[in-house]
Formats: C-alpha cells, sequence, structure tokens
C-alpha cells in the first residue's frame, strides 16, 4: 500500500480469548497494514486514548464474551466526546440479531463469525477505502 494504514486492534472488557484477534493482525500485516494490538481487558478510553497516541486510521475490536453491545457503546460514545472520527470495525462472535444495533450506534463495519480471510480484508480494504498489497 503507498499510503500504509494503521489498524488499532484491541480486546475489551473481560474477554480473555485472543487467538482470533490475534490471527487477524497477522493477516493484516501480511496485506500491508500496520497493526498495533492492544491485548486484553481494554476499557474504552484506553482504546481512544491509543488510537489517539498511534494515529490509527481505524480501529478494530474483538469480542466472544457477549459484551459487545455494552462495550461497543461505550467505545463509540468515547470517541464522539474526544471529537475524533474513526471507523470502528467489529469481529468475533456477534450474533447475527446485533449487526443492525452495531451499525446504528455508529459501527462502520461487523464481521461476522465464519468470515474468511479474504472476506475481512475486503471489509477493512472498503472501510479504508484502499485496496491491501
Amino acid at each position: 500500500m503507498a499510503d500504509t494504514k494503521r489498524i488499532l486492534l484491541a480486546k475489551m472488557g473481560l474477554d480473555c480469548h485472543d487467538t482470533g484477534v490475534i490471527t487477524v493482525a497477522q493477516k493484516l500485516r501480511e496485506a500491508g497494514y500496520e497493526v498495533i494490538y492492544l491485548g486484553l481487558h481494554n476499557n474504552a478510553d484506553q482504546v481512544v486514548k491509543a488510537a489517539v497516541e498511534e494515529a490509527a486510521d481505524a480501529i478494530g475490536i474483538s469480542f466472544l464474551s457477549g459484551q459487545h453491545m455494552t462495550q461497543v457503546r461505550k467505545l463509540m460514545d468515547r470517541l464522539a466526546a474526544s471529537g475524533l472520527d474513526l471507523p470502528v470495525l467489529c469481529g468475533g462472535v456477534i450474533p447475527a440479531d446485533d449487526v443492525a444495533e452495531l451499525r446504528r450506534v455508529g459501527v462502520a463495519e461487523v464481521v461476522v463469525p465464519g468470515a474468511s480471510s479474504a472476506e475481512f480484508l475486503e471489509v477493512f480494504e472498503r472501510v479504508l477505502g484502499v485496496r491491501a498489497a
């Protein structure tokens, strides 16, 4: 990619299952993105602070714990309060019934369970308006 995009990835709340997000991070790196992975147990303030400090172009949040609705609302509120206008992408185990509500609160895209590497890379490309290497 001519203009390397920086993607901030994080797990929020008490969720401690990070195999999926680590795989996503590796696939994004292989596609030419710069990835900053915050690791486990982040709160909304930590994610927003890191997004500013790292000059992120997008935020990707992964959930397995079922806390996605609560945590995403907090994150979107903190982003709005900070004046930061970044696309937020969610993935992990997100029930199909929750996708519309996540989009309603401002999530740019939701990567549903079972998405292939090619599918989630296409989502990032579309949201960021770039073509991966």
